[in-house]
């Protein structure tokens, strides 16, 4: 594996899937807040066409495998270890061989499940522990996934889709088997709307619920939402827990152009990039102060 197929990996989407995204967009770049320093300024731009960063408060910058190595103050090889785990399984991008980043070879990458069982993995439990996401509600939800991508073997924490696929995540991956929806029944007149699994969990983690009181579904991705128009002209009710970004805000939109009886939740954590960001930094809150807040 060599440093410059790596550094061929978006610095955007390392960012993004470390929950790091920017504070302005300006075309071919963005600028962000330091993720290594205070900086309440958004001092370290991106260029996305030449996939390299500076950080304009202290003069560094360079390539992905330098911001990590900034970032995780670590060495290069471990830098490249880091992002080998990131990048694994990725459907458009691969790091075994330079040719993979031709087009037609972009989507040959597949991830093989080897093992599922209980969530006890010291890094997956840390991992969700660093996402502020309550252990034990997490075992009953979520499972330890093995698995390899051309024989390598990894290993994340593991949300089941109504089709048998999961979604895959551990601090260096964000991934799946399969894209599809994830519905939980208690058999209520009212359903929830998630974008992710890990707001589903964040959702818990504040209610200190093992399951919600209304119907949950859980995207996992923004363009499933066309598989469950139909299924929520049965509900009553209709919450959204969806993130706090220009297609979260389209989606929303969208779904109050189609049912009567939509609640827009996000507005309780306007601030943030999503509900998992907003207890992150909230940490846990008082049970009578959410439940003053997010309504069912």
């Amino acid at each position: 594996m060599e440093s410059k197929i790596i550094n061929q990996f978006p610095i955007r989407d390392y960012l993004a899937g470390s929950g790091i995204h920017p504070a302005k967009e300006n075309g071919y770049y963005g600028m962000y807040h330091s993720p290594f320093r205070e900086d309440h300024n958004s001092s370290m731009k991106v260029d996305y066409n030449k996939n390299l960063w500076i950080d304009y408060g202290t003069s560094e910058g360079g390539t992905l495998i330098d911001l990590v190595m900034r970032m995780e103050n670590c060495s290069n090889g471990k830098a490249m270890q880091l992002l080998e785990q990131r990048i694994a399984g990725s459907a458009s991008f691969s790091f075994q061989r330079e040719r993979d980043f031709q087009p037609e070879n972009r989507n040959k990458q597949t991830i093989t499940i080897c093992n599922i069982c209980v969530l006890t993995n010291p890094g997956l439990l840390g991992y969700l522990r660093e996402r502020s996401i309550n252990i034990e509600i997490a075992k009953l939800h979520c499972q330890e996934v093995h698995y390899s991508v051309n024989g390598k073997p990894y290993f994340a924490v593991g949300f089941k889709n109504d089709t048998g696929g999961y979604e895959l995540r551990n601090k260096y991956f964000k991934g799946c088997t399969s894209k599809d929806i994830t519905t939980v029944k208690a058999g209520s007149n009212t359903c929830q709307l998630f974008e992710g699994f890990m707001d589903y969990l964040s959702f818990l983690t504040m209610r200190n619920w093992q399951q919600s009181k209304a119907d949950v579904i859980v995207l996992n991705s923004l363009s499933n939402l066309v598989k469950v128009k139909n299924i929520l002209t049965t509900y009553g009710s209709i919450a959204t827990f969806l993130d706090n970004d220009e297609a979260g805000k389209r989606a929303v939109q969208e779904l109050k152009s189609c049912y009567r009886n939509v609640t827009d939740q996000s507005g309780f954590y306007a601030k943030h990039k999503d509900l998992n960001d907003y207890l992150s930094n909230k940490k846990l809150l008082p049970e009578k102060q959410v439940r003053k807040g997010f309504r069912l």
